[in-house]
């Protein structure tokens, strides 16, 4: 039984597809006359004008001329004519195409419900048939191709649902499996991979064969050839493509075939039924697919015969679409009494089981009969008279039979573009089916497929197949890699990378093609080409087309098993030169020199992450040297690495994890549903301990940072440790080193940095007095440079204000700054460059590598290039460093402010959850610039209240630089920003804020709904009694003042002595101050009273995203602070 969507959703598919169908055909000139198109000048479909005319088809019904001559009634008679017309075409065309057009009648079968759906508008020029007509013009028609572009235009809404779904957890059902996972092969690889497959098949028995000559992409082998699978004639060569889709690899294998004929000498009347009959066999699990793909393969046999031979043709396209077929107990019996109880064996029994689920597990099924051909024979030729309940068992039994015979070993090549999707997407089901079956390709689909493939051909049979490229590196996929170039050899591979795909975009699938033969031959040198470059299909092609041709192609490469299994897990890097894979058998694996482990996965970072500056440091605990030292110290915060962006030596210190008594929260952390625990690797007692660290994945180099000791570790951050101190030094700079970078890229070209990977480097111990030199400045350089910024915990104070860079004004301070950051930034280039060429002597790379480091790979937050990358000029850079530095100081200034900095003391001074003025003097006794007592700094339109921001600002710039240069100092704030302090201020600084502290300001800006007023606190400060004092000593004190500023308005306004330009502006301000009054006494009454007489307490262990919300409709909204936690 179906629900009602399922009647509806093949209602339009069925409709869809015949369509479709019948438009091809009408281009084609199959159909006569034209059924969905009109004659060439006229606007009605050819077959109703021919109607009209009183020219019925044969065999027509007579309704047809009642609906149209008015004698039957109907609210549009044409309408109706034209729908039985419809039908009775497609039921003229069931005896040819039966998988496209099921035979059936409207008016005799009610219960038919495709035909009773048929879509009611079909003849007005918005209907689907016009639309249909302009996409699928005459010139567009001239390739069956259209058809599977077609398809997966209209699967796409199927899939995308599907897709959303997957982000809620719900798993692929069998029904859904081909929406998800359908993918329609360019026309270029789908030539490469049948050329470099059939074509090698054929030029291998043919080695004079013309054939070559019509083969753009044949890669033909470096050497003859002398084992390779015997084909004495055509008909000999079975082909099968065990995902189909709607056909396309095994059309163009028609037109391969067809061209091998022609070459033999055959008719080429006889060709298409033997290529049909004898050759090509595709097997699909959605019905669908399978009709478009049956239809394209008879058009490309109506092309090569014309109408009236197609017509006359019986041979049928041998598209095998698998059905859930299950028997019961007792069926079986049946099944038994059918086959006869010689034939019945254990396996034929178990095979008639296999196919309960052939929806779901698709052509990955292996039958367990070895020779369901002759089972299928013997089936058919038992007549059992008139028991119809054994003739309904021997229909399914035949079904199955029919099912294994096609997925059976007997194909010369088999080519697929089979379906991606990885293991945890699936149902559990299927899942379970992978795991079982396919242990050295369970994680994804595409890996099952290709094991799957080199079982349905014969001994030297071809594989050709698209996938997914991420089997070739990664190191959870080496069992498969193994397994291939074990059992199998590489002839050929065109690896595509990103963006082969013009459909569907961007790089949405990283893929390789390939071609395999089903034969061990470690030493045979397959051919590779590196596609990787060309930014879209189109290069693509062209780079193929050429390196096809000239096997001297800097693109080409000749590599074979042997020499991939050099190279630890076996990873595919058929683009490395020798020496570089003989640098992993010469040379030690640093495994032998290091230990990593891989870090935390805490289940749920928004709930044991946080952004360091978030919580209260008196519940965070520093440089613990172990686990115990950190449970008894009862602290909750710990510093926690966590990748980051790229940067060398030192840096990306930012999160805290919540791992209280030894993280018992975290370790007890359980998913509501399953009852499982979420979290797991809790770095054992490889917490707290001095290493160093890499971001797991990245889009750049390589990159390693010292970690000192008292921090955990992320997955996203893993960690490597060095117990020998004296290898500490040739260890760290070998990983930052050119060298290291260049084998990763290999050995990663997805730049996702695995344990694995970096176990696997060759490591040559390097030491010498000056790298030990090299090392320490590059790490005491990077430290300095992260520590000169507030957004590391070990900021002292800002760079602008130290003595060393103390000049007379504040722009003469910048540009001795400026000069003291360029100097290290040429100090590391050259410190990097001398590590880079110890490193690239010591393995003998002076061919390969050179030791220059670019300036936008000096990862130094002072070094411009870095910071902001893309293609600005220097000039360009140079201003944003200089506006950035700026900006810092303005926020230094207002941190000073809320006291949490002091330009007495160095580093954090109020950082803790609830301090004030009172701990801040215990510490600052004397302070030269006071921190605001009562944590509320307005922020307005002008010097409303003597704490007003620009006046504290302009008070600590008189402070930090003196009153005498004090106009020349604001007036370069004022022009590097491009507007006054003020205008900075109240438009500009709390997105830099929020910007700066990625989304957890600590500095909360509670604004009025149109901005008339608004007032800064800060967090750490902040107390159940701050709302009240932003509502009675600011807020409430600010409508007083605008009231009196409305009263001297309105006075200005009526004063008779008052020029007529000052009561103009007078009322005019008048107006605008009354809306101010009406904005904030409403937000007063509405949100800040009631919040005020609530006295919110937070607790800044939850942090600024659980907490910042309580405040709503007080505080300035934060877009994306809701956004998940990475």
């Amino acid at each position: 039984t179906k629900n009602r969507a399922q009647v509806i959703e093949q209602a339009a598919y069925t409709w869809f597809n015949r369509f479709t169908a019948l438009r091809f055909m009408d281009a084609m000139g199959l159909t006569n006359p034209r059924v969905v198109s009109p004659a060439d000048g006229a606007t009605r479909p050819e077959i109703l004008a021919e109607a009209m005319a009183g020219n019925l088809p044969d065999r027509a019904r007579p309704e047809i001329a009642e609906y149209l001559n008015g004698t039957r009634p109907a609210h549009d008679g044409q309408a109706e004519a034209y729908r039985r017309l419809l039908i009775h075409a497609c039921n003229e065309w069931h005896g040819q195409m039966p998988y496209m057009f099921e035979r059936a009648d409207m008016l005799d079968r009610a219960e038919d419900y495709t035909e009773l759906l048929m879509p009611d508008d079909l003849l007005s020029p918005d209907s689907i048939l016009a639309r249909l007509r302009g996409v699928m013009t005459e010139d567009a028609c001239q390739d069956v191709e259209i058809i599977g572009w077609l398809y997966q235009f209209y699967i796409s809404e199927k899939k995308d649902q599907v897709f959303a779904g997957l982000k809620k957890n719900i798993k692929i059902i069998a029904e859904n499996i081909p929406a998800a996972t359908q993918l329609f092969t360019p026309h270029w690889i789908v030539r490469y991979l049948l050329e470099n497959s059939l074509g090698r098949l054929w030029m291998l028995n043919r080695p004079q064969s013309n054939l070559v000559a019509q083969m753009d992409y044949h890669i033909a082998p470096e050497k003859p050839e002398t084992d390779f699978l015997r084909v004495e004639r055509p008909e000999d060569i079975r082909i099968c493509d065990p995902a189909c889709g709607s056909g396309h690899m095994l059309t163009y294998a028609f037109g391969l075939l067809y061209a091998i004929y022609e070459e033999e000498g055959y008719e080429a009347t006889e060709i298409p039924a033997l290529i049909l009959t004898h050759n090509l066999t595709g097997i699909e699990i959605d019905d669908r697919a399978g009709a478009l793909a049956a239809f394209a393969l008879a058009m490309k046999a109506a092309a090569k015969l014309g109408r009236r031979r197609f017509l006359r043709m019986e041979a049928k396209p041998d598209i095998v679409v698998l059905q859930n077929v299950r028997f019961t107990h007792a069926e079986l019996q049946d099944v038994g009494a059918v086959m006869g109880r010689d034939l019945f064996t254990n396996e034929l029994r178990e095979t008639m089981g296999q196919f309960e689920h052939a929806k779901n597990f698709g052509s990955l099924i292996v039958p367990k009969l070895r020779d369901p051909a002759e089972a299928l024979r013997v089936v058919e030729s038992r007549n059992f008279g008139s028991d119809l309940l054994i003739k309904e068992v021997k229909v399914r039994a035949m079904a199955v039979l029919r099912m294994a015979e096609a997925l059976s070993p007997k194909y010369h090549v088999v080519v697929a573009n089979p379906p991606y999707k990885k293991k945890a997407d699936l149902n559990d089901d299927l899942q379970a089916f992978l795991e079982a079956n396919f242990k050295d390709g369970k994680y994804d689909l595409y890996q099952a497929f290709i094991l799957r493939n080199l079982d349905l051909v014969r001994h030297f049979g071809l594989v050709g197949m698209i996938t997914m490229q991420g089997w070739m590196f990664a190191p959870r996929y080496e069992a498969i890699r193994s397994t291939l170039l074990s059992r199998a050899n590489i002839r050929g591979m065109a690896q595509l990378g990103e963006r082969a795909f013009d459909s569907i975009g961007g790089e949405v699938v990283t893929t390789t093609s390939f071609v395999l033969a089903n034969v061990a031959d470690p030493s045979f040198k397959g051919d590779f080409v590196r596609l990787t470059d060309g930014q879209d299909e189109a290069e693509k092609n062209n780079d193929l087309l050429h390196a096809a041709r000239d096997e001297r192609s800097p693109l080409r490469f000749r590599v074979s098993a042997e020499q991939f299994e050099k190279v630890p897990g076996d990873p595919l890097v058929y683009w490395a030169q020798e020496n570089i894979r003989d640098l992993f058998t010469n040379h030690s694996p640093i495994a032998g020199a290091i230990v990593t482990r891989e870090g935390l996965a805490t289940g749920s970072n928004a709930t044991f992450l946080r952004e360091w500056h978030e919580v209260s440091l008196s519940n965070a605990g520093f440089a613990m040297a172990n686990n115990e030292e950190a449970k008894s110290s009862h602290m909750r915060w710990f510093p926690y690495v966590k990748g980051g962006g790229s940067r060398r030596w030192y840096g990306n210190l930012e999160h805290f994890v919540n791992w209280f008594d030894d993280g018992v929260e975290l370790r007890n952390f359980k998913d509501e549903k399953t009852g499982r625990v979420r979290s797991h690797n809790y770095n054992g007692d490889f917490g707290f301990r001095r290493g160093f660290t890499w971001s797991g994945i990245s889009g750049n180099d390589f990159a390693i940072r010292l970690v000192p000791s008292g921090f955990m570790f992320d997955a996203k951050g893993p960690m490597g440790f060095i117990d020998q101190r004296d290898l500490e030094v040739p260890v760290e700079g070998f990983l930052n080193s050119r060298v290291a970078s260049f084998l990763l890229r290999m050995l990663a070209p997805t730049l996702d940095f695995k344990l694995t990977h970096v176990l696997s480097l060759p490591f040559a111990a390097q030491s010498s007095t000056s790298l030990v030199q090299i090392v320490t400045d590059a790490v005491e350089m990077a430290k300095s440079d992260w520590d000169a910024y507030e957004t590391s915990w070990d900021f002292t104070t800002l760079p602008l204000l130290s003595p060393e860079n103390r000049a007379e004004t504040l722009e003469a301070t910048y540009v001795r700054l400026r000069a003291h950051w360029q100097g290290m930034i040429d100090e590391m280039q050259r410190l990097e460059e001398e590590n880079n060429r110890t490193f690239i002597g010591g393995y003998g790379l002076q061919d390969e590598l050179t030791p220059e480091v670019p300036l936008e790979e000096i990862t130094l937050t002072c070094n411009p290039a870095y910071r902001y990358g893309g293609k600005a000029t220097a000039e360009e850079l140079a201003g944003r460093l200089l506006q950035d530095t700026v900006a810092e100081f303005l926020h230094y200034a207002v941190g000073c402010m809320f006291g949490r900095y002091s330009l007495d003391a160095p580093g954090l001074i109020l950082a803790s959850q609830g301090e004030g003025i009172e701990e801040y003097l215990a510490r600052v006794p004397e302070p030269r610039f006071a921190p605001d007592r009562d944590n509320v700094i307005p922020v307005l339109d002008a010097d409303w209240f003597a704490d007003d921001i620009v006046t504290r600002t302009r008070e600590f710039l008189r402070v930090t630089f003196g009153e005498a240069k004090f106009r020349e100092n604001l007036a370069f704030i004022e022009r590097t920003l491009g507007k006054d302090l003020r205008k900075w201020f109240t438009r500009d600084f709390f997105d830099y804020h929020v910007r700066r502290y990625k989304k957890r300001p600590i500095y909360w800006m509670f604004s009025s709904p149109k901005g008339s007023f608004n007032a800064l606190i800060y967090m750490h400060r902040y107390r159940p009694d701050t709302v009240s004092v932003v509502l009675n000593q600011y807020l409430r004190e600010f409508i007083h003042k605008l009231e009196v500023e409305r009263a001297r308005l309105e006075k200005l306004a009526a004063d008779p002595t008052a020029t007529q330009g000052q009561s103009t502006k007078a009322q005019k301000d008048i107006g605008a101050v009354i809306k101010q009054i009406t904005e904030l006494t409403e937000w007063e009454r509405d949100v800040v009273y009631p919040m005020a007489q609530q006295r919110h307490s937070i607790d800044m262990d939850d942090g600024v995203k659980r907490n910042y919300p309580l405040f709503a409709g007080a505080l300035k909204p934060i877009t994306g602070l809701e956004v998940a936690d990475d």
